[in-house]
């Protein structure tokens, strides 16, 4: 069984990410955690030893926590679950990001959905600050972003982004090749060329890597020129290609580290308009994959 963690602010975008996730997984046993973290207001400035009311005021936003958390498991209750799905809620005085990774770490989650729709939705703004700080924190399990506005559609076309100058390894790949079997997607491969050129030894020698991995799924490498950034050149892919997940690897000097260092605001920035699975660098002696994620990789091989 897959234990899936949805951290919820209970806003509309939240809302949609427990859909798409729940949708995504439709047929498969999973937990999926439902996780809201608070913590009462403070003025600015005030640097003094917690009075009654400061107690009152953390009583009061741990119950509107909670309340939100039951409403949430109502809307669930009335969109007709799949009975192979079980939710479990977690309130939590606590920010969020440093939460989710306590949970990831306490509780063997397998994947992070969360949604996103850019900081106070600004005009080139490529994702919310909490998603780009989780994806820096969370670096032993993969996130999936859902933008807001995007309704599930089965990703039958996964793109991933790479220059091909990193292995990668089996357990790094292991939760995008198990979402193309469940869907029995194409896996296009994006490598951003920033310079022309012929690729170096290492960068031929990570693509046949790769290329064994995705033996037994159907799959195109493809080799485009870099626009005015690599998120830009990436989002144009997935539209004119109707790519419906976008995959990257986060590590030293990956696209992922890159993106989220472009500026934000501007004319070029990437838009996140197809949900985006970061996938963690684990390397070579890297936590095991979770069973489930085995079980749909293997059966592309069989």
């Amino acid at each position: 069984m897959q234990r899936i963690l949805i951290p919820t602010d209970f806003s509309k975008n939240a809302w949609n990410a427990i859909d798409y996730a729940m949708k995504l997984f439709q047929g498969n046993a999973c937990t999926f955690y439902l996780l809201n973290t608070y913590t009462p207001h403070i003025p600015s400035g005030r640097l003094m030893a917690k009075t009654e009311l400061d107690f009152r005021s953390q009583d009061s936003v741990r119950l509107a926590s909670e309340k939100g958390l039951k409403r949430t498991l109502g809307m669930i209750k009335g969109a007709g679950p799949d009975p192979n799905h079980h939710f479990e809620t977690l309130s939590s005085f606590e920010l969020l990001v440093e939460e989710v990774r306590e949970q990831v770490e306490a509780l063997g989650i397998d994947l992070v959905v969360t949604g996103t729709k850019g900081a106070t939705g600004r005009s080139g703004v490529f994702m919310g600050s909490n998603t780009v700080r989780m994806i820096k924190t969370a670096r032993n399990c993969p996130i999936l972003a859902i933008p807001h506005h995007y309704g599930f559609i089965a990703p039958s076309q996964i793109a991933l982004a790479t220059d091909f100058s990193r292995f990668y390894t089996g357990s790094e790949l292991r939760p995008l090749l198990a979402m193309a079997r469940m869907f029995r997607a194409t896996i296009q491969v994006i490598q951003v060329q920033k310079r022309p050129g012929e690729p170096s030894e290492l960068q031929q020698f990570n693509r046949r890597s790769l290329q064994k991995y995705l033996k037994g799924f159907p799959h195109r490498f493809h080799s485009i020129p870099v626009l005015d950034s690599v998120s830009g050149t990436l989002e144009e892919f997935s539209r004119k290609n109707d790519i419906h997940l976008l995959a990257l690897l986060h590590h030293q000097h990956s696209y992922m580290e890159q993106m989220t260092r472009e500026p934000v605001i501007q004319h070029t920035a990437f838009h996140t308009k197809v949900p985006l699975l970061v996938l963690p660098e684990l390397g070579m002696e890297g936590p095991s994959p979770s069973e489930e994620w085995d079980r749909h990789v293997q059966g592309s091989q069989n």
